[in-house]
């Protein structure tokens, strides 16, 4: 089978109710995102679940999965969020790390690698898109991802991938990092995008 760079895997039942309780979840604090040489203007991130020996470090560090962990958890925030919750319980492939990421507008997301993050190496990043914009433009191995809110899509973060917002409003997209399992691989090589 060859390397699929992207996927979407259906929409979101409850992203109306999801996408109600963004105000309250923009009012907490978010993050500035770490890495700066990999990105220009204003990215930051809400961190949701977490390894659990990083449930009382910093943001950045609840916010990855780059660790062996084995126990994950659900953070305080979530209680905010009773229909995000609920999304992240019912997914049908262990969750490890979840956060809200915010991509200000002008902002770009340099083309950059995540090295093993991918279905064939067992884990797989999701991206349910929450608040978009027409002029917000996501490329995976040099293919624009035509991302809608309240769609799911699966994107192989080994390989380069970008992001700019050139619109006026916020990108803010639901990123989960989970366990491959077969039923998470049939759906993406159903209607994979190589």
């Amino acid at each position: 089978m060859s390397i699929c760079h992207f996927s979407l895997l259906g929409y979101a039942e409850n992203y109306p109710q999801i996408q109600q309780e963004l105000p309250l979840l923009q009012a907490q604090p978010w993050t500035e995102h770490v890495n700066r040489r990999d990105y220009q203007g204003e990215w930051d991130v809400l961190p949701l679940r977490c390894a659990a020996e990083h449930q009382y470090a910093h943001g950045i560090l609840q916010s990855f999965t780059r660790t062996d962990a084995e126990d994950w958890l659900d953070l305080p925030v979530l209680e905010l969020a009773p229909a995000l919750k609920h999304f992240l319980a019912s997914w049908p492939c262990p969750v490890k790390a979840a956060r809200l990421m915010r991509l200000q507008p002008q902002a770009v997301i340099k083309p950059h690698r995540d090295h093993g993050l991918c279905l064939e190496q067992g884990e797989a990043r999701l991206h349910l898109c929450l608040q978009s914009n027409p002029l917000l433009h996501f490329y995976v191995a040099g293919q624009r991802v035509p991302m809608q809110e309240g769609q799911i899509w699966y994107i192989n973060a080994d390989q380069t991938h970008s992001v700019e917002n050139l619109g006026a409003n916020s990108r803010i997209n639901l990123v989960l990092d989970c366990v491959v399992t077969p039923w998470l691989k049939e759906q993406v090589y159903a209607s994979a995008t190589q």
